[in-house]
C-alpha cells in the first residue's frame, strides 16, 4: 500500500510518502520567519502552508518516483494543532481522496509522533512506554499496542518544550528556543545555579515546568537589581545548563519510574525536544542503569515532519482498512486519543 502523509499542524509543511511501511521521501519546510516574532503566528503560519502544501507534495511524489494514481490512500494530520495550519493539510488531503476515489486517513499528532520510531529499525516492543517531549506537550504513554493507549501523566502547566522557548526569550536567545539553550548549556556548568526540580518526588507522573521558568525569571531580575545590565556569556551558559540540567532531571526521573513501575522495558524518546543532547545522553545512560532499552528517532523525524505520519497511517490501515472524510480539525489534545483507545 501507497500512503501520501501532510504535516500541517504548526509551522513546518511537509509531505512524505510511504509505500509498504517503506518511507521513499520525506519532504519539509520550515517556517523560519516566525524567530522575528518570538513565537509562531497563527495567521502567517496557516498563510505560510497555503503557499507552500502544493509545492511540496509535488515534491514528496517527485522524490518518491511515483504518480498520484499509484496512491492508495492520503493522510494528515488532524490534530492538535493551530486550526488555521490543520484546514490547510487536511483539506488538500481530502481533496486529493475525493478526486483520486481513495480513503481518507485522519491522523492524531501525538499519536504519529509515538510511531516516529517505526520509521527505522529496530522500533520499540509491545509493550513499550511513551515519553513525548515537544513544544506544546510533555505526556507518559503507555503504548500496548496500535490504537490501545494509556495515558499515566502530562503537564498541569507549561510543557517542556514551551519552558525552554520562554527561558530563552528570557536571555535574548531566539526561537525555537531549545536548540539555543542546548548549545549554550554546553558551556556552562549545570551546578552554578539551584534551579527548582518540579513534581519530581511526586507520587504521581504529572510534570510541572511553570514554576521552573518563574525560577529562572526571578533570579535574572535578581541580577539586574543587582546591577547587572547584561549577562556576560559565561553567566548566560551557567543559566542555561543549570536550567537544562533540572528540566532533564524532571523527565528522566519520571520516565525511568513509569517504566520500572509498570514493568515495560522499552522506552520511545519522541517530540522535537527528544532531540536535546543532554536528555538523549542521560536518557540512554538511565535506561542501561536500569535494563531499559531506549529509542529516539533520528532528528528528521523528531520535528514535527509527514514521514511519521505517513508510517502511522499505513499501521493503521493494515488494523482498519478504511478512511474517512468525517475528520474536523481540533486544536487540543482533549480526550480525542486517550478516552477513545485506553
Amino acid at each position: 500500500m501507497t500512503i501520501l502523509g501532510i504535516e500541517s499542524s504548526c509551522d513546518e509543511t511537509s509531505a512524505a510518502v510511504v509505500r509498504d511501511g517503506v518511507l521513499l521521501s520525506n519532504i519539509i519546510s520550515s517556517q523560519y520567519f516566525h524567530s522575528e516574532y518570538g513565537g509562531v503566528v497563527p495567521e502567517l503560519a496557516s498563510r505560510a502552508h497555503l503557499r507552500a502544501v502544493l509545492p511540496i507534495v509535488r515534491e514528496a511524489l517527485r522524490e518518491a518516483r511515483i504518480g498520484v494514481s499509484e496512491l492508495d490512500a492520503v493522510a494528515a494530520t488532524q490534530g492538535p494543532g493551530l486550526i488555521g495550519s490543520l484546514l490547510v493539510g487536511l483539506n488538500v488531503g481530502k481533496s486529493l481522496s475525493v478526486s483520486l476515489d481513495i480513503p481518507f486517513l485522519p491522523v492524531h499528532h501525538i499519536e504519529a509522533h509515538l510511531f516516529s520510531t517505526f520509521l527505522q529499525d529496530p522500533h520499540p516492543e509491545f509493550p513499550f512506554l511513551g515519553l513525548v517531549v515537544s513544544g506544546g506537550h510533555t505526556l507518559l504513554v503507555r503504548v500496548d499496542a496500535i490504537g490501545e493507549y494509556a495515558l499515566l501523566g502530562s503537564t498541569i502547566d507549561d510543557a517542556a518544550g514551551e519552558a525552554f522557548d520562554k527561558v530563552a526569550k528570557m536571555m535574548d536567545l531566539g526561537f525555537p528556543g531549545g536548540p539555543a539553550i542546548d548549545r549554550c548549556a554546553a558551556l556552562g556548568n549545570a551546578t552554578a545555579h539551584s534551579f527548582p526540580r518540579p513534581l519530581l518526588d511526586s507520587n504521581d507522573f504529572r510534570f510541572s515546568f511553570s514554576g521552573l521558568k518563574t525560577a529562572v525569571l526571578y533570579h535574572l531580575r535578581r541580577l539586574a537589581t543587582a546591577g547587572a545590565l547584561s549577562l556576560t556569556d559565561n553567566e548566560r551558559n551557567d543559566i542555561c545548563a543549570s536550567f537544562q540540567r533540572a528540566v532533564v532531571d524532571v523527565l528522566i526521573g519520571k520516565a525511568i519510574r513509569a517504566a520500572t513501575d509498570n514493568g515495560i522495558r522499552d522506552i520511545a524518546l519522541v517530540g522535537g525536544v527528544s532531540a536535546n543532547s543532554e536528555l538523549q545522553r542521560r536518557l540512554r545512560a538511565a535506561g542501561s542503569d536500569h535494563s531499559v532499552r531506549v529509542f529516539i528517532p533520528d532528528m528528521i523525524y523528531s520535528t514535527d515532519n509527514a514521514a511519521m505520519v505517513a508510517r502511522l497511517a499505513s499501521l493503521q490501515c493494515d488494523l482498519e482498512g478504511k478512511g474517512t472524510l468525517h475528520a474536523p480539525a481540533f486544536a487540543r489534545i482533549g480526550d480525542t486519543l486517550f478516552d477513545a483507545h485506553s
